[in-house]
């Protein structure tokens, strides 16, 4: 039995807690919000994020950070990406050396192009970061129905010993060295994903859909192999895998709020009707700003930060994508000689 401290207490981390829980291990939820908690702790059910999934009367709701990372064998990340930050920051005096921090969300920072990985480890730096990451919609994770992930880490030893605390009949977890491929596949997807969104709130069709997952898991894979990461990585869970279930899934609050674009709303008016945050609207700016940086052609990412920030409006979006210079689908595939 393993001490582990979930921070924060929204759809996923909760969802990780039952799963931890669940396994025999003993788990510390925390969040900032003392209504958050205090429901937790009378409910037993996020009615808001998790609505039908009973959480065990073992878990213990916590609003002092202190009391939920101390003396924890695991702390599992649970924030949503714009607030990694200000949370590792205020989790640093607490992390002992050597304590492992695996990091479940999905997202860059704007301002910086860090991964969130990279985040953890530049505000608590005797932690041993880790990564974890999947097609994973938290409510089927909740109500137990069969998912997989993939664990990354710096070492072999810390990635078999996450794997070994989440993994059962249900959840099944692998393992990779590709940090920064697993977080690059996460985080970059969601863009994608608000695309697919818009292209149904525009009535399109599953011929759209499958056209925007598939140049879309080039542009993913263009970046991340210029900036290192591997491209098993991004034929993966974190990158095919979670690419579809995102642009898919009745769940996903990024193909919602990119449906809801799509059918007029603001990106403003879509994120209140979400009620939760959408993470591709974060990740959109940072993602062209790595593909200036790395001078990589992302066109479906860019039209998406159009349609976003600069009032594009959807239609036009696609008709410019569709009307793109003429071009071989893999140019590094040669011709047979005449």
């Amino acid at each position: 039995m393993a001490k582990a401290g979930i921070i924060g207490a929204g759809s996923w981390g909760t969802a990780l807690a039952a799963v931890l829980e669940s396994n025999g291990h003993q788990v510390t939820v925390w969040s900032a919000l003392r209504d958050e908690i205090e429901m937790l702790r009378e409910n037993r059910e996020h009615r808001a994020k998790l609505p039908g999934v009973k959480l065990s009367e073992h878990i213990v709701f916590e609003t002092e950070l202190q009391q939920a990372v101390e003396g924890k064998e695991l702390l599992v990340l649970a924030v949503p990406s714009v607030f990694t930050r200000s949370t590792a920051a205020r989790m640093r005096p607490y992390v002992a050396k050597g304590q492992v921090i695996v990091n479940v969300a999905k997202g860059i920072e704007e301002h910086t192009l860090k991964t969130l990985v990279e985040i953890i480890e530049e505000e608590i730096p005797q932690a041993e970061a880790a990564v974890l990451s999947g097609p994973s919609h938290a409510e089927e994770v909740g109500r137990r129905l069969p998912t997989s992930c993939v664990v990354g880490a710096h070492t072999r030893a810390t990635a078999e010993y996450i794997q070994n605390l989440f993994m059962n009949q249900v959840f099944r977890v692998y393992t990779s060295p590709d940090m920064l491929g697993i977080e690059l596949g996460g985080s970059l997807k969601n863009v994608i994903a608000l695309a697919a969104g818009m292209a149904d709130g525009l009535g399109y069709g599953d011929n759209t859909k499958a056209a925007l997952i598939t140049r879309g898991i080039a542009e993913i894979g263009r970046l991340a192999l210029a900036m290192g990461a591997k491209y098993e990585t991004l034929s993966g869970l974190t990158g095919i895998g979670d690419l579809i279930v995102t642009c898919a899934s009745v769940h996903s609050r990024n193909r919602k709020a990119g449906m809801l674009i799509g059918q007029g709303k603001t990106m403003q008016e879509a994120m209140d009707e979400v009620q939760m945050v959408v993470e591709g609207v974060y990740s959109a700016k940072a993602a062209m700003g790595l593909a200036e940086k790395y001078g990589i052609s992302m066109p479906i990412i860019e039209q998406v930060n159009q349609v976003l920030f600069y009032d594009k409006p959807c239609s036009m979006a696609v008709q410019e994508l569709m009307l793109r210079d003429k071009k071989a689908e893999h140019e590094d595939l040669p011709w047979p000689e005449a």
